[in-house]
């Protein structure tokens, strides 16, 4: 893609990209990968990947 079709292009001056001020963009903000499964990402592992902990679990 040419540089001038960049999303990078159109942000220049505006201050945060596109990624908000207050949350802002950070590296891995939910941890890395399926982390948190069982934990702060269990909503989602509970509805998109139903019985996915086998015996124990959800």
């Amino acid at each position: 893609m040419t540089t001038r079709l960049k999303k990078n292009r159109k942000k220049r001056g505006h201050v945060s990209a596109g990624h908000g001020r207050i949350g802002k963009h950070r590296k891995h903000p939910g941890g890395r990968g399926n982390a948190g499964g069982m934990h702060h990402h269990r909503i989602l592992f509970d509805k998109y990947h139903p019985g996915y902990f086998g015996k124990v679990g959800m």
